[in-house]
């Protein structure tokens, strides 16, 4: 019977109790627990908050956070750090750093891990890491807490699959994102695997137009030599092809990608062709569908103003302000800061541009519904925070809620 393994853990250290009321205290919120007790709504005064019925932290979210409790709580007194942000959402990691945990951040998407030594603690976070950064981090010999989310993990299994078996990975996602790399990273488990990152449906278009011959080999591969195998070669790898997807992306489009591309493959070689060398499956993960779907119910009620709370920076948070800004004006915050009540001002991310805007006079006299709902990472309290400002931003006091 092989001994087990002291220097990695993936399912915590069994200290949830330890950590229960922390993290509560850290994480929970009042206002949200109002609004869930009152059907999602609240109407104070001429106005009404909406919230969609499923938001903020998913299961992944919660246990990545929780286990990085549990490390620090587990080793008070060795150095413990993580790689890159535990989630996408500035508060929580601000929060990891108040508790003496030291987050390393990559220079060009590389992490430099010679601080590290046998004696500290690595925490990996819940979007996963290359297999080179855990080679690296396994070969020191340090402890290493693995917090990568469940629906990561089973992307990876697909991509090891098509990679096995000579697929080349077509990844829907975002070649500098974090999920996006360590997913891609697991074709090198097999000689020649092969993977190519399209961000959405207008990129897909350019490997359809390569499969009908209607592509430029050298400006294909100077436009997508960061987002593909340092050996892909058009001609060569696009002939098997299986596609997957970053969690986090709208589901809607990682579906209408995979029959796009299959449907340009049986154009061009046939139905039977098709069948042998193409695969496809959805692999967003539940709560990010669920996320999704929860808002589209709401925008069915037509609310006179979106707002979706979430990091600038987060995949699923960006999804989610795309879909609501398709039917009603949308603004996508950070947090409750973004809100100025006494100068009636927002801070935005603009769902259309990317661009971070300020619009003032945002919630007119004729608002008299806003829609809200968040991103996987954004906490409870945080939520609660912004509710409290779209009120005061009417003159009406809420303060008494959380």
């Amino acid at each position: 019977m092989n001994a087990p393994d002291l220097t990695y853990f993936r399912k915590g250290f069994g200290l949830k109790q330890d950590v229960e009321a922390t993290l509560s205290a850290d994480y929970s919120g009042q206002v949200v627990d109002r609004l869930r007790a009152h059907d999602y709504q609240l109407t104070l005064g001429d106005l009404t908050v909406r919230l969609a019925k499923e938001f903020g932290f998913c299961y992944g979210v919660e246990r990545a956070v929780e286990y990085a409790y549990q490390t620090r709580h587990k080793f008070p007194d060795r150095r413990v750090f993580l790689v890159g942000e535990i989630i996408h959402n500035p508060h929580v990691n601000q929060r990891l750093r108040e508790m003496g945990i030291q987050i390393l951040m990559p220079v060009d998407g590389v992490f430099d891990y010679s601080v590290i030594s046998a004696e500290d603690v690595v925490i990996l976070p819940a979007f996963g890491v290359t297999i080179t950064d855990l080679q690296t981090l396994r070969a020191k010999g340090c402890v290493v807490v693995d917090t990568t989310c469940g629906s990561v993990l089973n992307v990876w299994k697909r991509v090891e699959a098509y990679a096995r078996d000579g697929f080349t990975s077509l990844i829907h996602g975002k070649y500098y994102h974090e999920e996006t790399r360590a997913t891609a990273s697991q074709v090198e488990k097999f000689p020649g695997g092969t993977y190519l990152v399209v961000r959405n449906m207008d990129e897909a278009r350019d490997v359809t137009d390569y499969l009908e011959g209607k592509g430029d080999r050298a400006a294909f591969l100077a436009k997508y030599g960061k987002a593909s195998s340092h050996h892909f070669d058009p001609d060569v790898h696009l002939r098997r092809i299986g596609v997957a997807n970053q969690t986090t992306m709208l589901a809607r489009e990682s579906l209408a990608i995979g029959e796009f591309v299959g449907q340009a493959m049986a154009s061009v070689h046939g139905d039977a062709y098709r069948r042998e060398n193409f695969r496809t499956f959805d692999t967003i993960c539940s709560a990010t569908q669920d996320r999704q779907d929860a808002v589209n119910a709401l925008l069915l009620e037509r609310p006179d103003v979106m707002l979706v709370i979430g990091g600038f920076n987060s995949s699923n948070t960006i999804s989610l302000a795309a879909l609501c800004a398709e039917q009603v004006r949308t603004f996508h915050v950070e947090d409750a800061l973004s809100i100025d009540p006494a100068r009636g001002t927002i801070y935005s991310r603009d769902p259309k541009t990317g661009e971070q805007v300020e619009t003032t006079g945002w919630l007119g006299d004729g608002t008299r519904t806003v829609g809200l709902t968040a991103g996987a990472s954004t906490p409870n309290n945080k939520i609660g925070d912004a509710v409290v400002r779209v009120f005061a931003t009417r003159g009406i006091d809420a303060s008494a809620l959380g």
